[in-house]
């Protein structure tokens, strides 16, 4: 989903402070992280029925300021053991456990998430660095992901087959079910921790699938919370939802046991396919990430792409795997747009991501950081507005011209740039959008009906957006890209196929 997120094969950073921000922006009170920061469950790792403790424990750190939020557990490989031997001998519990105990936990898991949403919200403040008002919404979008995929347990069901379209068959009755693949192991990003988790767990559970999710070493808090409430529900086999921390080792002990029966994984391309071989003959689901492209039509309301580039590309700091990155444009309007679009983009709020009004923060790390403002340098492109540190963040930046070859058109920046070229007409679009090896989501901006299912049908991607930013997902959703984007589709329903096996039952009376 994204060339940075850290996956099973990417170690722990230690983040060091850079020099401040502006002053007058960061010269709000806030509530120290110790009291803000309230470790609402158990100490040590979710394994087997309780909680384990580590021997070790790496600090998750406030990408704002580089301060300590909290020390996280870090697991091992022998954690990882554990947690797949509890979770193989819970799985005949699982499978047998029935719809309603199935939705019943989803719902409370629910339910609890939802009495403590500013808790949840404040706290992926602290660990992801994200602005706050992505925060609420990843809060909300978790709420919906949860809820789904406890309705979608009411959905689990099979068909009858005609078996007597062969003279052989006459008299036969049949029929199949669904069943569970078995144990799942659920690897996620650390742009959305609590929201990547939920659409890893949420589908399993109403599966029937134990689970053991890996989140990100930067960002594991809010996915601890999660798991505790999934588990707090006592209705699911104490070993159902476990998680593990910890480095390559720890990943790799997880995805290379022959025992489990699929891999979900959120993060690079890169590290999917690694994994996918690692994993090899077990079923693997990637969400790898992309470079969104939006097309500007000449007939399109270029005031509203513009708003929608502003929206669509500085959302999560540009941490986002379908952010607008790629702006192409009619080459008719293309002066207007970009003059409308420097003037909206001077208006983003960049500064502490606990501001109500924030709307760019610092990335996760310096590391990011670095990469890609080496990215924007090495360009070769005008910038039009931005380019530059605003403090320990990235000014929101537009790019203009920016060649094929470019690592900040050809790759996933995942930080807040736009890169906007010019095209001499839609064929020419759609065939710059098709050459990226990405292919998640797009988005066209037009009038003409047209054009809008010329795109649907034309451009090569998992999801095609009309006058709309790329970025729109709704949860229950078949979300999921085509190419190095991925494989598999995402959102409770599609999840949940994924996750489950078909079953036939043939029977001569």
């Amino acid at each position: 989903m994204t060339a940075d997120r850290p996956g099973p094969d990417e170690k722990t950073t230690t983040r060091g402070t850079t020099t401040r921000g502006n002053a007058a922006r960061e010269s709000a009170t806030h509530e120290p992280l110790e009291a803000a920061m309230k470790q609402n469950w158990p100490g040590g790792l979710p394994v087997g029925g309780g909680w384990v403790e580590t021997a070790a424990t790496t600090d998750v750190i406030f990408p704002y300021d580089g301060s300590t939020v909290a020390a996280a557990p870090l697991g091992t490989p022998e954690h990882a053991r554990q947690a797949l031997d509890e979770a193989l001998a819970a799985a005949p519990a699982m499978a047998a456990l029935p719809s309603h105990a199935r939705r019943t936990a989803l719902m409370a898991a629910h339910d609890a998430v939802a009495a403590s949403r500013e808790e949840f919200e404040r706290l992926l403040v602290l660990e992801t660095g994200k602005p706050l008002v992505d925060c609420r919404v990843e809060v909300a979008r978790t709420l919906v992901t949860l809820a789904t995929a406890a309705e979608e347990v009411a959905r689990l069901h099979g068909e009858t087959v005609p078996l007597d379209l062969l003279p052989a068959g006459e008299g036969l009755i049949g029929f199949w079910t669904r069943r569970p693949v078995g144990v799942v192991v659920g690897i996620t990003g650390f742009n959305y921790p609590l929201l990547l988790a939920a659409h890893k767990i949420a589908p399993a559970v109403a599966a029937g699938c134990p689970v053991i999710v890996k989140p990100a070493p930067a960002t594991p808090l809010a996915t601890l919370w999660l798991v505790h409430l999934l588990r707090s529900s006592g209705v699911l086999p104490p070993a159902a939802v476990q998680l593990v921390t910890g480095d390559v080792e720890v990943g790799r002990t997880l995805v290379e046991d022959r025992r489990i029966g699929a891999v979900s994984f959120t993060g690079s391309a890169a590290a999917g396919h690694a994994i996918a071989r690692s994993a090899a003959p077990t079923k693997v689901l990637l969400e790898l990430g992309s470079n969104a492209a939006l097309i500007v039509a000449a007939d399109a309301d270029l005031e509203a792409a513009a708003d929608a580039v502003v929206r669509g590309g500085y959302y999560a700091s540009g941490q986002a795997c379908i952010a607008v990155q790629r702006v192409l444009v009619e080459e008719p309007v293309r002066e207007e747009f970009l003059s409308l679009l420097a003037d909206r983009v001077k208006g983003v709020t960049t500064g502490d991501p606990r501001l109500p009004g924030t709307r760019v923060a610092p990335l996760i790390d310096e590391a990011a950081t670095d990469r890609v403002l080496a990215w924007i340098e090495g360009s070769g492109a005008e910038v039009v507005t931005g380019g530059h540190r605003d403090g320990r963040a990235i000014a929101p930046t537009v790019l203009s011209g920016v060649p094929d070859g470019a690592a900040a058109w050809d790759e996933e920046i995942f930080g807040p740039v736009v890169c906007v070229r010019p095209v001499p007409d839609l064929d020419a679009a759609f065939a710059a959008v098709n050459r990226s090896r990405y292919g998640l989501h797009a988005s066209v901006f037009t009038r003409s009906l047209a054009t809008a299912f010329a795109a649907i049908e034309r451009i090569d991607a998992g999801g095609v957006v009309v006058n709309e930013v790329p970025g729109f997902r709704a949860d229950n959703m078949p979300y999921g890209g085509v190419k190095d984007s991925g494989i598999g589709r995402e959102g409770p329903r599609f999840a949940i196929e994924e996750l489950t096996v078909t079953k036939m039952a043939i029977i001569r009376p």
